[in-house]
């Protein structure tokens, strides 16, 4: 071995710290404006997304309360007839005569409320 072979298995330190690469100002403008085009679509289409999903979510509950107002309807329905069949006369007097022990009445006087007769004008002069 000669002292040129050993030369070559020697790493050699190459330092590249004062080499500088500029910044290239057009293209980094245009890597933000693509970055901002991007975010742009990036949010509509998420924009757009939230929308369609609070329709569906809406016409849900929409659907839920039309059925639950039908329901309310059915049971308002039930109960009207219920109340109407516990105030019938005939069951009324089923349970007078029946549970409470109380008779029919026998010979009925009715009294009629009448308006009053119109005031004379002796009354009318006075009220005015």
């Amino acid at each position: 071995m000669s002292g040129i072979d050993v030369e070559y298995g020697i790493k050699q330190d190459v330092r590249n710290n004062p080499i500088v690469r500029e910044i290239d100002r057009d293209q980094r403008r245009l890597y933000l404006r693509t970055i901002g085009v991007a975010a742009l679509v990036v949010g509509m289409l998420l924009f757009s997304a939230w929308q369609h999903f609070e329709v569906l979510n809406h016409g849900y509950q929409f659907e839920n309360l039309q059925k639950q107002r039908a329901d309310e309807l059915a049971l308002n329905r039930k109960l009207r007839l219920e109340v109407e069949t516990l105030r019938s006369p005939a069951r009324v007097e089923r349970l007078a005569t029946t549970d409470l022990h109380m008779i029919a009445p026998t010979d009925t006087l009715v009294i009629e409320r009448r308006a009053p007769a119109t005031p004379g004008k002796a009354v009318v002069a006075s009220v005015r």
